[in-house]
């Protein structure tokens, strides 16, 4: 019989957490982490709109077993304040990277048709190199540095995947 529910089938899954905005918050989440054994995908941190909160965007990969137990541990935390698991169907979700590429006169021109099909930008140019700003789904950010490849990629830093939800849903401080 197949499995409805999705048990046992591994995906990523993006839960954004609001946490209290002092020092610590971070160590405590990523340790709960480390001693149940759960893998972070991507994790990004930022304030929100009030200066007391923080919001954690945190990628998962597993099954829905494993994003339940990891909420579930994440509430027992006395930092965090709400947990919401976003549905890719209903939330945007975007990466930022960094790319710094090998570049030199035969090489320039073509580099920079590909980022401006990707609708990425320069945003620093020496002798040697042009580093390349991408925005963007995981799946585009990494399809440009898939492309840059063959170039010579000196250099990759990427955020990990930040996400909110669509239109009015909010995720309300209580």
């Amino acid at each position: 019989m197949p499995d409805t529910k999705g048990v046992g089938i591994m995906a990523k899954h993006i839960l954004s957490v609001l946490v209290e905005n002092h020092a610590g918050v971070l160590s405590r989440v990523a340790g709960l982490f480390s001693r149940r054994g759960f893998n972070i995908d991507s994790l990004a941190v930022g304030i929100t709109e009030n200066p007391e909160v923080s919001r954690m965007t945190i990628v998962v990969d597993g099954d829905e077993h494993t994003v339940e137990q990891v909420s579930k541990q994440l509430n027992k935390l006395i930092d965090v304040i709400k947990i919401k698991r976003l549905d890719k169907h209903e939330s945007i979700s975007r990466e930022l990277a960094l790319i710094k590429v090998s570049a030199n006169a035969a090489t320039r021109s073509e580099i920079v048709q590909l980022v401006e099909i990707f609708r990425a930008k320069i945003v620093d140019v020496s002798k040697s190199t042009l580093t390349i700003e991408a925005s963007g789904s995981e799946d585009k950010v990494a399809a440009l540095e898939d492309l840059l490849k063959p170039f010579g990629i000196k250099e990759v830093v990427r955020t990990g995947v930040i996400a909110i939800e669509r239109g009015n849903r909010i995720i309300k401080i209580t």
